[in-house]
């Protein structure tokens, strides 16, 4: 239903020299150009009314299998997985988690390029992997992003920001809040906006 190419940045085709679009200073909203195909489209809406009927009513501690069931019918790769049901996953064909992952409350996962989420990994309540973005520079805002990256046995703690192509190391922690618009060295933690390294991590 989608694709994506890992670790690379990528920018929409809407802009540019076209004949027919507006320039700078003439665009308007409803010039923009929804990148997205028929099928993406139509898997999502299929999608979003099965979580609301299907995953979102389930109780937080139980229907864990049953979860990780509907993502894996929408083409997620994930292995032994916990979700909470208040998460949101933007589409899960473009979704791969490995074993002892544990996704909490309010989590979203924006992930139009894809992400990628390794095995023992805590994402704590209200984080945000926020696969894409749009290019300012364009009067029309084409959509831009990249592939969200997690490495094994990381903490993306509460209320932290992964952006659009983001590789968090091996053994990170990405602190509450923090906002992390760049690659996450291996075993170190972050914090702040922007997120800067604070500490080493012990390794184990």
């Amino acid at each position: 239903m989608g694709s994506h190419k890992g670790g690379e940045k990528i920018t929409g085709t809407v802009g540019g020299s076209g004949a027919g679009l507006p320039s700078a200073g003439t665009a308007r909203p409803d010039d923009y150009r929804n990148e997205h195909s028929f099928g993406n489209k139509a898997g999502r809406l299929v999608w979003r009314i099965c979580w609301l009927f299907l995953f979102r009513p389930t109780p937080p501690r139980l229907f864990a299998g049953w979860r990780r069931m509907l993502l894996r019918c929408f083409g997620a790769k994930i292995g032994r997985a916990y979700f909470h049901p208040s998460v949101v996953v933007w589409a899960p064909w473009l979704l791969r988690a490995g074993n002892s992952v544990y996704v909490d409350a309010a989590v979203h996962l924006y992930n139009v390029y894809g992400a990628s989420i390794a095995d023992r990994v805590v994402v704590s309540r209200e984080a945000l992997l926020c696969g894409a973005s749009h290019d300012y520079r364009d009067p029309l805002m084409p959509l831009t992003g990249g592939l969200i990256t997690i490495g094994p046995d990381t903490w993306i703690c509460a209320r932290a920001f992964i952006g659009p192509g983001v590789t968090v190391g091996a053994g990170a922690v990405v602190g509450a809040c923090a906002v992390a618009m760049k690659d996450v060295p291996p075993w170190s933690v972050v914090a702040g906006n922007p997120a800067v390294v604070i500490k080493k991590r012990p390794r184990f």
